[in-house]
């Protein structure tokens, strides 16, 4: 494993070469580096490498990484959120990836309308139907869509999924597709594309470049940039 300057580098080229043979601009993926458990000594390498763009799992964790790290940067929640967090998480965060229910939009718009602040995000679809796992329903994505139209602070840019996990990438190809395809549903109805190009944030360390031939334009990229996660920052 090399350092983290030279991880992203290899990333970035991964990235650029999955783009290319998909046909697409590279330009159109843009890399999320997940920064949960690692130290703040971590993300300012990464930062020494260019990249500005960060994805947290926990909110005590980001509140205190961002205090640390000032400004500049991306903060983008991919884990998770409760309703009664929401406050906070429309304080600190740049991006929710996360959205999944009524309850929670509710809660955001609330806060994001005290702050007088608009926040991107996106809805989260569980693709394969894992109980264990957060996310709304393929089925019920467009009624959430629809629902999300009443709430001016909100812009709702596209899609995020986490498909079960499997050893081969080949086999997660499927389920990024579909949220590709559900994307395509749903702007052709009017309820994405509204606030500029549909984002699609699917993809990790074992199976992003796969997800970029799929049509992924962000990808969440945590142990192949890092290393293994650290339990204590």
């Amino acid at each position: 494993m090399g350092t983290v300057a030279e991880n992203i580098e290899m990333i970035r080229a991964r990235i650029r070469g999955a783009a290319e043979r998909s046909h697409r601009d590279p330009d159109s993926v843009r890399l999320v580096a997940v920064s949960k458990h690692q130290s703040v000594e971590a993300i300012r390498e990464a930062m020494g490498a260019g990249q500005t763009m960060f994805g947290e799992n926990y909110l005590q964790e980001a509140e205190e990484k961002i205090a640390a790290l000032g400004q500049g940067l991306i903060w983008h929640c991919i884990g998770h959120l409760q309703s009664n967090k929401a406050r906070i998480a429309a304080e600190i965060f740049d991006c929710i990836e996360t959205l999944d229910r009524l309850k929670l939009a509710k809660a955001l718009e609330t806060r994001l309308a005290e702050l007088g602040k608009t926040m991107p995000v996106l809805v989260q679809v569980n693709v394969g139907g894992e109980a264990q796992k957060a996310g709304v329903a393929p089925k019920e994505a467009g009624q959430l869509c629809r629902d999300l139209q009443q709430f001016p602070h909100l812009r709702l840019q596209g899609l995020m999924t986490m498909p079960p996990f499997a050893e081969d990438p080949e086999e997660s190809r499927g389920y990024f597709r579909q949220l590709r395809l559900l994307g395509e549903e749903l702007t052709s109805q009017g309820l994405l594309g509204l606030h500029g190009k549909v984002e699609l944030s699917m993809g990790m360390s074992g199976d992003f470049e796969v997800a970029i031939e799929e049509g992924a334009t962000l990808v969440r990229v945590g142990t192949a940039l890092f290393g293994e996660r650290n339990q204590a920052v």
